[in-house]
């Protein structure tokens, strides 16, 4: 696959289904509707020619409307889908979602565990057979957290190594404060198992909205490049989230330059390699 892919991005359209966490006045820029059409002149503007499509609210309605919208799709190559992991019929329920239209483009299932109160939500005993339900149907699991759930992140990554764990935007390291403990340690830690990657996302919403620049992100790009590798790095705008602190274009051109110093062939694995890969977009053109 040629070209950027973008590996993390949201669409959603408030007329049909309300986003209850846009309800703060900060998100005031982002509370409108967000369409496929809109994001597909960003990408081409952008050079982005693949998009994976990320799950927004804990609705069992959502991933088969993304799913829909994927088929058939040239840019929506992967969908990141929700399903309740701690139901006994969950795989029936992955089942039946890769047999519905689109269900090919299904490449992981997510969920909002940064709003659990449990910082070991991952480990209770039913989100524990979900995971082995998620690794079982071929998917991978897209893990978004906070840093003070990163150890249970490690632990579940170790009693599921069949199933590849995909750390959405770093783990939402403190980038506002400058600080890297213990946000540092626990991703080095998750990074030194093989079966996770992490999404090169998020990073310019965790800074300073108002005045951030590419030197306050820099030593969090650093940390994980030295984890993971590149080869276990992948891009992600976080469209339109993103858009709180900066454009789409923006976001990708400081990507660019946040990578300019490794080799051509790993700036494309973090470009575009590293998500073909692990979400196995090729095959689903």
């Amino acid at each position: 696959m040629t070209g950027v892919v973008d590996a993390h991005h949201h669409l959603w359209d408030l007329s049909v289904r309300d986003q209850d966490w846009l309800a703060s006045p900060e998100l005031g820029p982002i509370r409108r509707d967000f369409l496929l059409e809109e994001l597909r002149a960003e990408a081409a503007a952008a050079g982005v020619t693949a998009t994976v499509l990320v799950q927004t609210v804990t609705v069992a309605e959502e991933t088969p409307e993304f799913l829909a919208l994927a088929a058939g799709n040239d840019l929506v190559r992967g969908v990141v889908g929700w399903t309740d992991l701690t139901t006994p019929g969950v795989r029936d329920e992955l089942a039946r979602l890769a047999e519905l239209p689109g269900g090919t483009r299904l490449v992981a299932i997510r969920h909002q565990v940064q709003g659990e109160r449990d910082p070991e939500w991952l480990l209770r005993p039913d989100v524990d057979a979900g995971l082995a339900a998620v690794a079982a149907a071929g998917l991978a699991y897209d893990l978004v957290v906070l840093p003070h759930q990163l150890p249970a992140c490690v632990r579940a990554a170790e009693r599921h190594p069949g199933l590849t764990f995909v750390l959405d935007h770093l783990g939402k390291p403190p980038v506002a404060s400058g600080t890297q403990e213990p946000w540092a340690s626990a991703v080095r830690g998750l990074a030194a198992l093989p079966n996770t990657v992490c999404k090169l996302s998020g990073l310019v919403t965790e800074a300073n909205w108002a005045k951030w620049s590419v030197d306050d992100l820099r030593p969090y790009t650093d940390t994980v490049l030295d984890a993971f590798g590149p080869a276990r790095l992948m891009f992600g705008s976080d469209w339109p989230v993103c858009l709180l602190a900066s454009s789409y274009g923006h976001v990708i051109n400081v990507t660019r330059e946040l990578v300019q110093d490794l080799s051509p062939h790993e700036r494309a694995q973090v470009l575009g390699g590293t998500a073909d890969r692990v979400y196995r977009l090729s095959g689903r053109a």
